[in-house]
């Protein structure tokens, strides 16, 4: 038995468990490639498997698209990423994945008797920001947003 050395859409999608239209998208955007048949049916180098693996476990942690696909980039002649590369290019991502914990965490108990903006605890919400007196530190949800070496605004 002789193993290919390309794989067809449709085989990348069943080994990887990936949709076709999710291959379609991350190859649209630049995170895989693949060549053209004279039939103009698409063919994926068999590594095109491991970086599929790679995009959806860093995705699975919460990196953006648009951050995996930078992180793809800075590999050599765009070869698929090794067991070193998720290494440095995880551990460059550990600062911001902490940060997000933090501020989901924050979020949690924050809102821990709070039903929803409606709002039923106006009068004792910790997020309220009466006459936008934190627009001036930016856009977003100010409050929520946790800053390195920074406390929460008071109200």
């Amino acid at each position: 038995m002789t193993i290919a050395k390309e794989l067809t859409v449709g085989q990348l999608s069943s080994r990887s468990g990936v949709a076709v239209t999710a291959l379609h998208f991350y190859e649209e955007k630049g995170l895989i490639h693949s060549r053209r048949t004279p039939g103009n049916q698409r063919r994926y180098p068999r590594d095109t498997l491991r970086r599929v693996a790679f995009i959806r476990v860093a995705v699975r942690v919460g990196i953006p698209l648009r951050i995996v696909a930078e992180a793809l980039a800075t590999l050599p002649e765009g070869r698929t990423p090794t067991r070193e590369d998720w290494a440095r290019l995880s551990a460059g991502w550990r600062a911001e994945l902490d940060l997000r914990i933090e501020q989901l965490v924050r979020l949690r108990d924050d809102l821990s008797d709070c039903i929803g903006c409606g709002c039923l605890s106006i009068d004792r919400c910790v997020l309220r920001n009466p006459d936008d007196r934190l627009g001036k530190e930016g856009t977003g949800p100010r409050r929520l947003l946790v800053t390195e070496n920074k406390p929460p605004a008071n109200a």
